[in-house]
């Protein structure tokens, strides 16, 4: 997992964190300390939305987030995740109105990216 090797580089700990009835929470034993400096590490960032749920779950949880890192940002360094965000490799992945898209009209089916996949 990409948190536990970076946190092996850096010579810290690593935690995880998991939705738990549609909510982001620490789990399997995992906690962190009052103040602990945590860094949130992700694969891909899209919107930033799972990385906004899994700080406020660290913040709930006492901890002091410093920032968030990705591999890859796919918004453009824009998801707005209320820390300073770093990414190995930042694309503008655009978006295209479904009344021009090409695929749309041929029928093709939309599919939402992101770790919760689905066929909108």
């Amino acid at each position: 997992m990409i948190g536990h090797e970076v946190a092996r580089a850096l010579g810290a700990r690593f935690v995880w964190t998991e939705r738990d009835a549609g909510q982001m929470t620490l789990r399997r034993g995992f906690t962190v300390s009052a103040g602990e400096k945590t860094l949130v590490v992700e694969d891909v960032i899209t919107t930033g939305g799972s990385t906004r749920e899994t700080i406020e779950a660290l913040k709930r949880a006492g901890a002091n987030v410093i920032a968030a890192a990705s591999i890859i940002d796919r918004s453009a360094g824009n998801a707005g995740v209320g820390v300073p965000l770093m990414a190995l490799v930042s694309l503008k992945v655009s978006a295209v109105d479904p009344a021009v898209c090409d695929a749309c009209k041929l029928g093709e089916p939309v599919v939402k990216p992101g770790s919760r996949t689905q066929k909108v």
